[in-house]
């Protein structure tokens, strides 16, 4: 039997862990835990515990350390009292044979780097990647640096995975794991989409998500008030369905700003946490998808979807030819929303390789055959 962990900080990293969390669940020579925390227990962000609940795991090991306050200081509070937790945590729990960490979120390396006196085993997916934008740049190279494995998502990242590691090996480019729900997943049909959600998206719809810059922390303010301008006028011909930003710096600028703006337009509606189901459902029938989220970047060509990605948070990373890149300007956005919103993208997606978590469990399981 083999003990494997799985850390979740997020709805986002457990959306694209999906497809493995369902196959190592069924896997009778595994023994799976999922490891629960960050915005998981914030009934802010949606209390998304429930729904990992609701997937009837075996095990769920939850651990609460995610502060408030989205200032620099909260920042590194929630950080260090997230380590502080995991050192206990790993105390009590340092049997795993492996334990899976995913991205690039602070709270993600908190919980691994707390793991290091204790030799935890760790595979990271999405490694080798790069977000000029975001902080979360250095927080997924330092992940990178403490594990064994590395599930990257292009070749190119593996490539630079290898001239970062000091022992460049157990690299292994499966693609873009997230990408396999859009195959496994039974989307929504419209109306059961609207029973669920009360959004008819028979009516045109953009799909929004806007995460703080945190590199840039100070200039967030003026990039939301660039943002609120470009919605103000979408939304007079548009439904705007937006999901709530992560727990970042700066994060209830946005955050703030949304919610005011929801009250005063109907066709504007806030999302805490859709799910995959949900989530996949509605960029598979909104017209654009607008913002600077990685689902934008990695997702959205599966779905033939044009993007207006915004600002620089996702700077670095590899794009497909549907991503079209503007600042967080009014005017530029609103010409390129408006150029692009309707058109089909036919193009490929770089991202995409099949079956990546059948790929994952095969390599775990070559390693570890002796104990099976």
């Amino acid at each position: 039997m083999i003990k494997i962990g799985v850390l979740t900080s997020s709805r986002a990293d457990y959306g694209i862990y999906l497809p493995l969390l369902k196959k190592l669940k069924k896997d009778k020579q595994i023994e799976l835990t999922i490891i629960a925390f960050g915005t998981h227990l914030s009934k802010i962000h949606g209390h998304t515990i429930s729904e990992i609940i609701a997937a009837e795991f075996e095990k769920i090991d939850t651990i609460e350390s995610l502060l408030i306050s989205d200032s620099a200081n909260g920042i590194a509070s929630s950080y260090a009292l997230t380590a502080t937790k995991f050192a206990e945590y790993w105390k009590y729990n340092k049997d795993y044979d492996l334990v899976f960490a995913l991205g690039d979120r602070y709270e993600m390396a908190a919980a691994v780097t707390a793991s290091i006196p204790y030799k935890i085993k760790f595979a990271h997916i999405h490694g080798g990647e790069t977000t000029l934008g975001a902080i979360d740049n250095i927080y997924r190279h330092s992940i990178s640096l403490t594990s064994y494995y590395h599930f990257v998502s292009t070749a190119q990242f593996g490539q630079r995975l290898e001239r970062l590691l000091d022992i460049p090996e157990n690299i292994h480019h499966i693609g873009s794991l997230s990408l396999e729900n859009i195959v496994d997943l039974n989307l929504l049909t419209i109306d059961e989409f609207n029973e669920k959600w009360n959004i008819d998206l028979s009516i045109e719809a953009i799909l929004v998500t806007v995460h703080p810059e945190t590199v840039n922390y100070k200039l967030n303010e003026g990039y939301c008030k660039e943002l609120i301008n470009s919605l103000k006028v979408l939304s007079n011909k548009y439904q705007l369905i937006i999901t709530m930003p992560n727990a970042d710096t700066s994060g209830l600028i946005y955050r703030n700003s949304l919610e005011k703006l929801a009250k005063e337009n109907r066709a504007i509606k806030l999302i805490e946490n859709f799910g995959t189901q949900s989530y996949f459902t509605c960029m598979k029938y909104s017209k654009l998808v607008l913002g600077n989220s990685s689902s934008g970047i990695l997702e959205a060509a599966s779905f033939n979807k044009y993007v207006i990605n915004i600002g620089d948070r996702q700077k670095g990373r590899l794009t497909n030819l549907n991503v079209i890149h503007v600042p967080f300007i009014t005017e530029q956005i609103l010409e390129q929303a408006i150029n692009y919103v309707g058109k089909i993208y036919n193009g490929v997606n770089i991202y995409y390789k099949a079956k990546p978590s059948e790929q994952i469990i095969n390599i775990i399981k070559q390693e570890y055959a002796t104990i099976l």
